[in-house]
């Protein structure tokens, strides 16, 4: 879905999985700045937007998310995961409940298999799932941003900024108040900044929460009765996750940045070396230069020296081995 904001002075389109919104309106730098500082928003009506509604949506939500639900307040942000039986992820749902119905924004393109999954676990439930993306977009507002949400949209607090719920047909008159905009690509650059994970980027088919730090935000451990609850309790009681999320600080010195998929190597074992990770996010920092957020082997030392592909990469623990 094209986003009417593509037509503003500068805006650069996003591509692959992004594409719809734009990568950027002229200064990628200046908009990391401004959403740093508290200014400006982030246009992601490309998201996904799923509703539930019903008298039974929070009991019935607690059954199959990772997350506690059941009694979760109006206004209060929560994010959560759908686990496969064998406990990989398949979903990441950012909800917030307004009293009435539970509002959730998705990775773009990922609401029909979402909703396709949330029909087929009804049964006699009262609840209602409707995909609202065509007439609900998602704006960002910065942490610390004075920009007011229009009256009567929903809006998802976190530390992270507000995310408004904001009616699609809005979208160009909110924007023209709100200060000035900024790309996706400045929003990714403080995600990796903050460690954040995102489907489909930092995760696989085999990805399962702990490797992500997601056992921390996005699931509830002492709570059953979801589907992958069994893997979860047992990597968490009996284990260790064979992968860890790394932060990395890329040689400054390269002109490209290693793509995602890019093979990590210890440097010390040198250009044939085995493959001990791959780079999942890679971006240009405003104030921290070429960074990346990386899946690497749990074995890995967290002292080690890594190449990203011919990129030198010194690493921050993410999760702990």
């Amino acid at each position: 879905m094209k986003s009417p904001l593509l037509s503003l002075p500068g805006a650069v389109p996003a591509e692959g999985v992004d594409e719809g919104v734009a990568a950027h309106y002229g200064d990628l730098f200046r908009e990391q700045r401004a959403l740093a500082d508290g200014t400006g928003f982030v246009d992601l009506s490309h998201r996904g937007v799923v509703t539930v509604s019903g008298e039974d949506r929070l009991g019935w939500l607690h059954l199959l998310l990772t997350q506690h639900v059941s009694e979760l307040p109006a206004g209060q942000a929560t994010e959560a995961l759908i686990l496969s039986a064998h406990g990989h992820i398949e979903h990441a749902l950012y909800l917030v409940d307004d009293g009435g119905t539970v509002w959730a924004h998705v990775e773009p393109g990922t609401q029909e298999a979402l909703i396709a999954y949330l029909e087929s676990m009804k049964f006699f439930y009262k609840v209602e799932v409707a995909d609202r993306t065509a007439d609900v977009a998602v704006v960002h507002l910065p942490a610390g941003s004075i920009t007011e949400a229009p009256e009567g949209t929903v809006v998802r607090e976190t530390p992270h900024g507000r995310d408004l719920f904001l009616p699609r047909a809005e979208l160009e008159s909110f924007a023209a108040q709100a200060g000035p905009p900024a790309g996706i690509l400045a929003y990714e650059a403080l995600r990796v900044e903050q460690h954040r994970p995102r489907l489909g980027f930092e995760t696989d088919h085999r990805t399962i929460p702990h490797e992500l730090g997601w056992i921390d935000s996005a699931v509830h451990l002492q709570k059953g009765c979801y589907r992958g609850q069994e893997t979860v309790a047992r990597v968490q009681n009996l284990g260790k996750p064979p992968r860890r999320l790394v932060f990395l600080h890329l040689d400054g010195s390269e002109v490209h940045l290693p793509v995602p998929g890019t093979e990590i190597r210890l440097a010390d074992d040198g250009a044939d070396g085995r493959k001990v990770g791959f780079v999942t996010t890679s971006v240009r920092h405003h104030e921290l230069g070429p960074v990346a957020l990386a899946l690497v082997k749990r074995n890995v030392p967290v002292d080690a020296r890594l190449m990203a592909g011919d990129t030198a990469a010194a690493q921050e623990t993410v999760v702990e081995p």
